[in-house]
C-alpha cells in the first residue's frame, strides 16, 4: 500500500484524464492521494476532486510562485479549510529561485498561512527553494511547530532536514531522489528516519526514473519508494508501510476503500 502525499490532479495534464489516472493508482496499489491547492481561485477544483473520490483529499493555500493573485487573510484560509476532505494548509512557503525582486510579500503570505494553520489546527504543506534559512526562521517565529506538517519535495541538505524535523515536520521525497545527479538529496534520504518520511510525486511534474521527462502521475510514486529502499538497503514494503502510516498520522485521516466515491 502506497500514498502520494502531494499531487496536482486538478492541473490540465491530469484533470483531462482523471478517471484513468485514478484507475492507475488502484492498479499500482496507491490507495490514497493528497491533491494540493496552489491558488484560491482554483481551489474549488481541488475541493471537487476531494469530494468526488473517498480516497483523495485536498489542501487550501497559495503557492509562492503566484505574485499576481489577489491578497487574502488567514480567516479566509480557515473558512475554506473547514471541510472534512480538506486536511492541510498550503502549498505555502518561500521560493527565491524564480522571483528575483524583493520577496517580502512571499514572507508575509507564508506567515498568513502559518497563522491559519494554527487557527484551524491543520498541518502545513511547505515549499522552500533557495530560501531555507528564511523558511526555517519564519517557521520558528510563527510557531509552525504547534501544528507541524511536511517539507514537500525536499531538495535541501541534511542540516535543513534536521532543523525541520526538530520543529515536528516530516520530510517528503519526490521523483528527484531517483535522479543520479541529486547526490546530496539521496544522502538525506538515507538519513531521515522512516517515521519522519513521506513520499510524493508532485505530479504532473518531476516524473521519476525511468519516466523522467514524461508526465508524472500518482501511480508512479512506487518508484520513489523503491529508490529510497534501494538507497537504504531496506525492503520497499517497509518504506511503503512507514510512509503510508505517516500520512494517516500527519493528516489525521483513516484508510478508506479506494474504489469508493465520497
Amino acid at each position: 500500500m502506497l500514498v502520494d502525499s502531494h499531487c496536482h490532479l486538478d492541473f490540465p495534464e491530469l484533470a483531462d484524464r482523471l478517471d484513468a489516472v485514478v484507475a492507475a493508482m488502484s492498479e499500482h496499489q496507491v490507495t490514497h492521494a493528497l491533491c494540493i491547492s496552489v491558488t484560491l481561485q482554483d481551489f474549488p477544483r481541488v475541493r471537487a476532486i476531494a469530494e468526488r473520490f473517498a480516497h483523495i483529499y485536498g489542501s487550501v493555500g497559495v503557492h509562492p510562485d503566484y505574485p499576481d493573485v489577489p491578497e487574502f487573510q488567514d480567516e479566509e484560509l480557515v473558512s475554506l479549510a473547514n471541510h472534512p476532505k480538506i486536511v492541510a494548509i498550503g502549498e505555502t512557503g518561500l521560493d527565491y529561485y524564480r522571483i528575483k525582486e524583493d520577496c517580502e510579500w512571499q514572507r508575509q503570505r507564508f506567515r498568513t498561512h502559518i497563522r491559519a494553520a494554527r487557527n484551524c489546527g491543520k498541518p502545513l504543506v511547505i515549499h522552500t527553494r533557495q530560501a531555507a534559512a528564511d523558511t526555517l526562521r519564519i517557521m520558528r517565529e510563527e510557531k509552525a511547530g504547534e501544528v507541524g506538517g511536511v517539507m514537500h519535495c525536499f531538495t535541501e541538505d541534511w542540516d535543513t532536514a534536521r532543523a525541520a524535523m526538530d520543529l515536528g515536520f516530516y520530510i517528503s521525497f519526490s521523483g528527484i531522489v531517483t535522479f543520479k545527479n541529486a547526490k546530496i538529496l539521496r544522502e538525506v534520504a538515507q538519513r531521515v528516519p522512516l517515521d519522519r518520511m513521506l513520499i510524493e510525486t508532485d505530479s504532473p511534474y518531476l516524473a521519476p526514473v525511468p519516466y523522467r521527462g514524461k508526465t508524472n502521475e500518482p501511480a508512479l510514486v512506487r518508484y520513489v519508494a523503491g529508490e529510497i529502499a534501494r538507497l537504504r538497503g531496506s525492503d520497499p514494503i517497509e518504506v511503503a508501510a512507514a510512509t503510508t502510516n505517516n500520512f494517516f498520522n500527519l493528516f489525521k485521516v483513516k484508510p478508506v476503500n479506494s474504489h469508493a466515491t465520497s
